[in-house]
This record gives structure tokens, C-alpha cells and sequence, in this order.
């Protein structure tokens, strides 16, 4: 027989098997020696209150063994010589796009204009010792994407939009831990999602699709509005190619040629709001005894603790954005003249710092202008303004929290994550006033909600911009086809349809599947 109960347990109880069925055996009196198995369901911890607890959903085998599996593989057919689909972009986007594609019985091309996932990662370290960013080689293009070397975080809002249970079980099908499926707040972490994307690409040239890196879309092939493929450049010969079939395109919101190349071929687009800030960093152990409510921090049984904050300061929301625990903070530009940073955690979120972006969302009619480029061009000068801060190389402005909220010059500067290094400048002086003001008001309002926050322990790093995409690309909300270019399906991300990984993966599928129905429409 099987039984669910949800448990509310000390941390301790929750970190064991063995603690699990003791605490079965005294409070809901099932005979211990009648547990054959105890499967988690769900988990989440609730730090509100002095005392931490761990929230618990467990399925209980009493004389009988589990029958299924914690997740159902699913089968990836062969699809040489089917129908091809071009998928641009490798990304969680593209790569989701591509396996359904296999999935639906068509073959996926998948057009990539960064490296594999090793190669691009010597590209990254080479950011730090040169003080250079690879245009084409970063932490946003790549196989990959964005998301490959940026947390591998799961948690999605977007529940109501797709099956996320599907999308997490695709990635344990290729190599993640079962417990993303438990987990309230999921995470992969940087170490280990490469791998997982390489697995992915392998099932997809496994089944006869394509991946082909540092290929670059230079140009949409259309005749009498319709897309009949896309004109690429092989990045390492020099080469030109065609690609012919319905484009799928997921380049990912840093994808600027892209969005002029749309923009100049007259195919609809328009600004969209986005957030802009800095990357606050504290030390990990300071966050681990505000959230605990303990000196003694997380203990030997909790995970590195996370935070989220948001507030409204005139009309515009403040808040905190891709928190990560136990992490580290990374160059993320994707070109020269630029100062961009994120940050990411490995698995085991055991670093010494914890960072989350600080952010203030700044809309359209923020920005003066009418060009739908508009907010990409206003991105495009604060990153460029930070790079010229910095002392134009990788070395990134910093600031004292408190000094921030006070208007004073740090004098000197925390020890940080930030391998390129820091320097100290008056954030609160160059920053669009806009920007500072507002992130002024939500850091005190965060530090009277979180005593201990506010302070110059911790530092803010600038410029953090990339939060979403500037630009949205039109489609039609049903057949997610693009409304003047048949064939075109803005996807993901960079299209301004999803903001995270789950979502561009999840969107990624719909994607796939509304080609797939409007290819048997034509046929």
C-alpha cells in the first residue's frame, strides 16, 4: 500500500531517509519495519519564523516496492531525411525546440553562432586574463546559451504556459539530479549543466538532426512573405551557406545584430520593458544568519539561504533577480566597449559570497524616442558608459551598499567573486538618477524588512542590464507565427516571450509544435 503526508520537520529530520522514517514511526504511527521505501515528492524550506522548518510531500511504500520511475524518458526517433526546420539559436529555447522537433517527427537544424559548450569555456576564462570579450564566445552566445554558464536555475512562474514537470524531467532524462524535481526552487549549477546541454545536442544528431556551431545568421530568406530559410556565415572558415526550411528563431536576448538585422528587413518589432541595475554581493554567511535567524548561519543541515525582495518606488517595481546563493558574480558583456555582469552558482552552492541582480524595471515610455530599438540603444550606452568607469577593460565599478544609499565614495572595497577585479567609483553619481533614486528607496525599505541587509559589507557591482530582452518580436499569440512573415516563429527569450530557462524551454516547445501544424497546413 502507499500513503501521502505532508510534513513539517526540523531540518535535521528532512536531511535523511532514516530521519524521515522515524519521524513516520512517532507522529503518524506507521509500523518503521512496514516502510519499504519513502519517496519525497515535494520540498521547500520556511524560514518566516525563528525556528526553520522544512516543508515535506512524501508518497510512503508500506510491503511494496515503487512500481515507476521518478520520471518517464521519453523516445527520440530517428528523423533523417524528414521535413528540416531551422532552429537558430542554441539556447534552452532552441535546444527544447529541437528535441520536440525529433519528437514530432521533423528534422531539427540547429544554427549556432558560438562554440560547443568546452570550447566556449576556455573563452571564458580568457575574459579574465585578457581583459577581452570574444564577440561571438561568451557568457551569452554559445551553446547553450545565456543560461550554460549562468546558475542553471529552474524556478518558473510560468506554470500556466506549459508542463514544467515535462521540461525538468527532459533534463534529468540527460543527466540532472532527480531532486529538480522535488525542489520548490530547482538548480542545476554551472558545473553541471554543461554536460547536460551536450547530452541534449547528442540526442539531437543522434536522431539525424544538426548542430552546427559558429554558424551566424547574417539573413532571413523570404519570397512573397514567407520565410524559405536563412543565409549564414561559418564563423571559423569564413564560409557562406543556406539553410532552406521554416525558421525557428531563438538568438536570445543579447542578439543586437539580430534585432537591427529585423529592424532593417522592415519585420515587425517593438521595445519592451526591462530592468536595469547593478549585482549586489554579500557574504554568503551574513545572508545565511539574516534569512536563518541564526549567528550560527545555515548549520550542518541547511542549503545556502536565498532571498527575495520587491518593492514599488514611484510607480516603477525594485526588486532582486536571479538570486544566487553560495555563487559568484561574472563578466557578461557580449562585445567591446561594454561592462555587463551576472552572476551563477555552482551546485553546491558553497562559495563564499551570495549575489542576486538589483534591479529597478524601467518601461518604454522611460526612454525618450520612437524607434522600437530604442531600448536596446538606452542598454547599449549605460553598458558602454560602465565599460568607460571601469577604466575600459572588464574591471567593474563598485560601491559600498551603504555608501550607495548615502551618496558617499567607498574608499576602499569588500573582497569580492569578481575575478576581473573592481574599482571604486561613485555609482550613485553616473547612474541614470532615475535608476539610483529608486534603488536608494528599496534598499531601505529591504533593510527595515530584513535587519542586517543594508550595509557595507555588502557591494554593489555594476552594471547589471541584461535581465530580458529590449525588443519584442511580434507574433501572433495563437499560431505564434510572426503576422507578416509566414514561416518566421519568433521563440524564447530573445523574442520577449519567456524570462528564464523553464520558460524559453517550455516556449522553445510550443514553438515546435505550432511549425509543426502549420508545415501539414501548406503541405
Amino acid at each position: 500500500m502507499t500513503y501521502e503526508y505532508q510534513l513539517r520537520v526540523l531540518p535535521q529530520v528532512a536531511a535523511s531517509d532514516g530521519g524521515i522514517r522515524a519521524y513516520l514511526a512517532r507522529e503518524k504511527g506507521v509500523d518503521e519495519r512496514t516502510i519499504t521505501a519513502v519517496r519525497v515528492l515535494r520540498r521547500s524550506i520556511d524560514a518566516r519564523q525563528h525556528t526553520v522548518f522544512v516543508n515535506l510531500r512524501v508518497r510512503v511504500y508500506v510491503n511494496e516496492q515503487p512500481s515507476n520511475p521518478t520520471f518517464s524518458p521519453l523516445v527520440y526517433g530517428n528523423v533523417l531525411g524528414r521535413p528540416r526546420v531551422i532552429v537558430v539559436g542554441e539556447g534552452p529555447g532552441g535546444l527544447f525546440a529541437a528535441l520536440r522537433l525529433v519528437e514530432l517527427g521533423l528534422c531539427p537544424v540547429v544554427v549556432e553562432r558560438g562554440k560547443d559548450v568546452h570550447q566556449r569555456r576556455r573563452d571564458l576564462s580568457m575574459i579574465t586574463k585578457t581583459q577581452k570579450v570574444d564577440s561571438e564566445s561568451n557568457y551569452c552566445f554559445g551553446e547553450g546559451g545565456a543560461g550554460a554558464y549562468s546558475d542553471g536555475k529552474l524556478y518558473t512562474r510560468s506554470k500556466k504556459r506549459g508542463n514544467v514537470d515535462r521540461i525538468l524531467g527532459i533534463f534529468c532524462q540527460h543527466g540532472a539530479s532527480a531532486d529538480i524535481l522535488i525542489d520548490a526552487h530547482p538548480h542545476i549549477g554551472t558545473d553541471k549543466l554543461p554536460r547536460i546541454i551536450e547530452n541534449m545536442r547528442n540526442t539531437i544528431v543522434r536522431a539525424g538532426g544538426e548542430v552546427h556551431h559558429q554558424t551566424k545568421m547574417t539573413r532571413l530568406v523570404c519570397r512573397n512573405g514567407r520565410v524559405e530559410g536563412i543565409e549564414a556565415v561559418c564563423l571559423d572558415t569564413g564560409g557562406e551557406r543556406v539553410f532552406r526550411g521554416p525558421v525557428i528563431l531563438a538568438t536570445g536576448h543579447s542578439a543586437r545584430d539580430v534585432y537591427s538585422l529585423l529592424y532593417d528587413s522592415r519585420v515587425a518589432i517593438e521595445p519592451k520593458g526591462i530592468a536595469v541595475g547593478v549585482r549586489l554581493e554579500h557574504p554568503a554567511q551574513l545572508i545565511d544568519q539574516i534569512q536563518y535567524h541564526s549567528s550560527q548561519g545555515r548549520g550542518k543541515y541547511l542549503p545556502a539561504a536565498e532571498y527575495a525582495f520587491v518593492t514599488q518606488v514611484d510607480g516603477r517595481g525594485v526588486y532582486s533577480f536571479c538570486m544566487c546563493p553560495g555563487g559568484f558574480v561574472v563578466p557578461a558583456a557580449t562585445g567591446p566597449r561594454q561592462l555587463v555582469v551576472n552572476g551563477m552558482s555552482p551546485s553546491n552552492r558553497g562559495g563564499r559570497w551570495s549575489n542576486s541582480g538589483m534591479v529597478v524595471e524601467t518601461r518604454p515610455e522611460d526612454v525618450e524616442g520612437d524607434s522600437p530599438l530604442r531600448m536596446m540603444h538606452w542598454q547599449e550606452r549605460i553598458e558602454r558608459n560602465c565599460w568607460q568607469q571601469g577604466g575600459m577593460r572588464q574591471t567593474a565599478p563598485a560601491q559600498r551598499m551603504a555608501d550607495f544609499v548615502s551618496r558617499r565614495l567607498s574608499y576602499d572595497l569588500p573582497r569580492s567573486s569578481y575575478a576581473p577585479g573592481l574599482v571604486s567609483s561613485p555609482l550613485h553619481f553616473w547612474l541614470p538618477e532615475r535608476i539610483v533614486t529608486r534603488l536608494q528607496q528599496g534598499f531601505l525599505a529591504f533593510g527595515r524588512s530584513s535587519h542586517g541587509f543594508l550595509t557595507n559589507e555588502a557591494t554593489m557591482i555594476a552594471v547589471e542590464t541584461r535581465t530580458s530582452a529590449p525588443v519584442r518580436i511580434v507574433r501572433d499569440p495563437l499560431s505564434l507565427m510572426h503576422p507578416t512573415v509566414e514561416g518566421l516563429f519568433p521563440c524564447g527569450e530573445g523574442a520577449g516571450y519567456a524570462g528564464g530557462i523553464v520558460s524559453a524551454a517550455i516556449d522553445g516547445e510550443r514553438c515546435a509544435e505550432s511549425c509543426k501544424e502549420w508545415m501539414g497546413r501548406i503541405s
